[in-house]
């Protein structure tokens, strides 16, 4: 089977490494890819996964390579292709391809649409209200006294999204999008949701159009700084499973989030075939949906396949074929927790170009594989190539063991102005021990 994966970050670098590891595939190409998926080999074949220079919003392009190269299956990985239609553009090329078409694509790509879709549908989530004009805005974001998000009505690289604690920062938030053009045509309008208090957590459900399979939590770190401070960036770290929803309550959230999501979907006529990434906010009322996305998260991608034991390549297939109601998803008992390695200034301008020392030391600790995402080859050398850099991830028999082992690799990377959270996971674990807490007490009060 000949496979081609469209983007150069982490989340495809594990997805071609996971699409590598079935015996099925003969050729595996990336576009653009990046130095990691360069060196990724193929199960049980003398070669390698292959980079391509096609950027990943290279639609022209990548059709040419296509219609020359007859890939049995293209996957999408980011946003901004599947918003710019390549699903489309492939299938009426006669071109197989894994992905939500353009319409689909919406619930990410236009958070309005999406917070209307949801406010028809009965899908909990924040109060909410769309806007073009900045004083209708800050109208609104009164009336939640400042608390709020204010979010690009556009794909912004994950970083659209501003919270606010009070009218100072809404504000200065609504001026910025709507007046300053900070996140350009992505923030021409704008969504301000009442800031939701609780647990975030991260679903993905793997989508036919028909049936939707949900897989276990995962939990990102969005800021920059421990402690959660500092800007938004796309990513810093994730593990999965997170320990704050039961399977019981986990079934819940499927019932009360993706099975209307699924219907709506159905009834309007969308027909969505990929993943469907909710963020999730575990509220005193009840979880409640921040937004949807349209494709894997970066890095909670990472974590999710580490323990994934199915063919992946035979869910992508089954999703396409429109029969992944046959399927059963199964996952590894450990757990999974990634470390981002960014480069300095990021989430602002990055220098590039550096070179990166103890990848084959940290790769080669047990149950560790280090992702790549902003790498390149120089020579001999693998350099930095963008701002989030690696994604060292490792699998252990607990959240604590899974995450040492994740920083005892990073620790072992080296470039110059390399940062990452020394913090990730630090929530669940700090839960686990008030529940350990708690159950003790309990135990002894029953014994008393």
């Amino acid at each position: 089977m000949r496979i081609l994966v469209i983007g150069s970050g982490g989340r495809e670098h594990a997805l071609v490494w996971k699409l590598a590891q079935s015996p099925r595939v003969t050729h595996l190409w990336c576009a653009p890819g990046n130095a990691g998926i360069a060196d990724e080999p193929l199960a049980g074949r003398p070669r390698t996964a292959q980079c391509l220079d096609i950027a990943a919003d290279n639609l022209p392009g990548l059709l040419a390579f296509a219609n020359e190269n007859k890939p049995d299956l293209t996957v999408v990985g980011p946003d901004n292709p599947l918003d710019l239609g390549i699903v489309d553009l492939f299938q009426k090329n006669g071109l197989r391809i894994w992905g939500p078409n353009k319409k689909a694509a919406q619930f990410e790509s236009s958070k309005v649409f999406s917070q209307n879709f949801m406010a028809r549908h009965g899908i909990p989530t924040a109060r909410a209200a769309d806007f073009s004009e900045a004083g209708a805005a800050r109208d609104f974001a009164a009336s939640l006294q400042g608390k709020c998000a204010v979010k690009a009505e556009g794909l912004a690289l994950g970083k659209g999204v501003l919270i606010c604690h009070d009218m100072a920062e809404s504000s200065q938030a609504i001026e910025d999008m709507l007046v300053r053009g900070k996140f350009g045509g992505a923030g021409r309008r704008i969504v301000i949701q009442e800031l939701l208090e609780g647990m975030e957590i991260s679903l993905h459900a793997l989508c036919d159009g028909h049936t939707a399979r949900l897989f276990p939590t995962a939990q990102d770190h969005k800021r920059i700084g421990e402690k959660d401070t500092g800007p938004n960036t796309g990513g810093m770290g994730a593990y999965s499973p997170t320990p704050f929803l039961t399977e019981a309550e986990l079934t819940g959230v499927e019932k009360s989030i993706v099975a209307p999501w699924l219907k709506g979907c159905r009834e309007e006529g969308i027909d969505f075939c990929g993943i469907l990434y909710p963020g999730v906010m575990l509220t005193k009322d009840g979880p409640k949906v921040l937004e949807f996305n349209a494709r894997f998260g970066d890095p909670e991608t990472q974590p999710c396949l580490m323990r994934l034991e199915n063919d992946l390549t035979e869910l992508l297939e089954a999703c396409v074929e429109r029969r992944l109601e046959k399927m059963t998803l199964r996952w590894r008992t450990e757990t999974a927790v990634c470390v981002v390695m960014a480069s300095a200034g990021y989430p602002g301008s990055c220098a590039k170009g550096k070179p990166i020392r103890g990848l084959a030391e940290a790769g080669g600790l047990p149950q560790t594989k280090i992702f790549h995402a902003g790498t390149a080859r120089a020579g001999d050398q693998i350099v930095t190539n963008g701002g989030r850099v690696l994604g060292v991830t490792a699998l252990g028999n607990g959240l604590a063991a899974a995450r040492n082992r994740a920083y005892e690799a990073a620790r072992k990377i080296q470039f110059d102005g390399a940062q990452y959270r020394r913090d990730i996971a630090d929530k669940a674990l700090e839960w686990l021990a008030r529940a350990g807490a708690v159950a003790v007490t309990h135990t002894q009060s029953l014994k008393s």
